[in-house]
């Protein structure tokens, strides 16, 4: 059985994109300093990352939209924060980001990472933007690094 996966290896020559959203920037701020750190550290070149901000979690796919269909970046990496209220927007705002980041990668085939935190708590926010549970940011980058050299091995 051939096995066919990608590697967490950048050429250095890789034109990245994080799209991140300006509401809940405490938490999403850190997501950010993740995602740079796992770029350069899989050596990517901090020249060729490029990070465009939204509103918010809602924005990310029309943004997404815009970059995947000018084809000038290799890959996205897509981060937020959307914490539950005493209201219903939170359910709208993480739906419709993530099915809008869904059929925006799906449409255009492109590498995208998805590293929007959907949680309970301001609390649960910051464990996983780089507390107890991890920088999510990092771990996003690290899925779009291994995912664009899987395309690279696949052909895509």
């Amino acid at each position: 059985m051939k096995k066919i996966e990608g590697r967490l290896y950048l050429n250095g020559d890789e034109k990245i994109a994080i799209i991140a959203s300006r509401f809940n920037h405490l938490v999403v701020d850190k997501l950010v300093e993740g995602a740079r750190d796992a770029f350069v550290r899989h050596g990517g070149d901090d020249d060729s990352l490029d990070l465009i901000l939204v509103p918010g979690a809602f924005e990310l796919p029309f943004v997404l939209e815009r970059l995947l269909g000018q084809g000038n970046y290799e890959g996205v990496c897509c981060l937020g924060a959307v914490i539950r209220g005493s209201t219903p927007h939170f359910d709208y705002v993480s739906a419709e980001a993530t099915k809008g980041i869904a059929n925006t990668t799906l449409k255009y085939g492109s590498a995208v990472s998805f590293g929007v935190l959907t949680t309970d708590s301001i609390e649960q926010a910051i464990e996983r933007a780089g507390t107890k549970a991890g920088n999510k940011g990092f771990e996003a980058m690290c899925s779009l690094i291994e995912l664009i050299d899987l395309y690279r091995h696949i052909g895509a």
